[in-house]
């Protein structure tokens, strides 16, 4: 099975060109405060380089009344991630919602078709509780986020068996600086993951 690959927290062109040289699925790029945060005009810019079918996403955690929409109006994003409870009523301007989960809250009984499951702080390399990860996706399509770096993600996919991961901390040289070799590394161990 295919393992779909997010690269999240792009904010250089080195970074946006790893990614897509080690064939990652998805770029996301962080609108909230962040050392990841970039401006909707930045992100046009570097998602320009991204090619075609490479998911745009519009990161968001808990945004103030009218930012998602301003920044759609300035960044075509084809995904916007927030946590759940951040979305509903928000015109996503045609972008599908990846609505975020994190360990330890309680799910809805009624899943969304997709989800992002996360540590309870994102990008701060803290791993996702697994086990209740792994439960989710006997439940629906999940991407598993949270503390994955090209050593652990092995293991990750094994035990939780998601339909995609999403790293940032994890393939960083510095907060906000991606390093295009451990991005190469943790595309490359999805990809062997995926043949056993």
């Amino acid at each position: 099975m295919s393992v779909f690959v997010k690269i999240c927290g792009l904010t250089t062109p080195e970074g946006v060109a790893a990614a897509v040289k080690a064939g990652a699925d998805a770029a996301g790029f962080v609108f909230s405060p962040s050392p990841r945060e970039v401006t909707p005009a930045q992100a046009r810019k570097l998602a320009a380089a991204l090619p075609a079918g490479v998911r745009r996403v519009a990161v968001f955690r808990h945004p103030p009344p009218g930012w998602i929409t301003r920044v759609l109006d300035e960044f075509p994003a084809d995904w916007v991630q927030s946590d759940a409870a951040d979305l509903p009523g928000v015109d996503l301007g045609g972008a599908e919602a990846l609505p975020v989960f994190r360990s330890g809250a309680p799910l809805p009984d009624l899943l969304p078709v997709l989800v992002l499951f996360e540590g309870p702080d994102s990008g701060t390399g803290r791993v996702a509780d697994w086990a209740a990860a792994a439960e989710l996706a006997q439940r629906t399509r999940v991407i598993l986020a949270g503390g994955l770096n090209p050593a652990n993600l092995a293991e990750a996919l094994a035990t939780v068996q998601p339909w995609g991961v999403d790293v940032s901390s994890g393939v960083e040289a510095s907060p906000g600086s991606k390093d295009p070799a451990l991005v190469t590394a943790f595309v490359a161990a999805a990809r062997r993951a995926e043949q056993s």
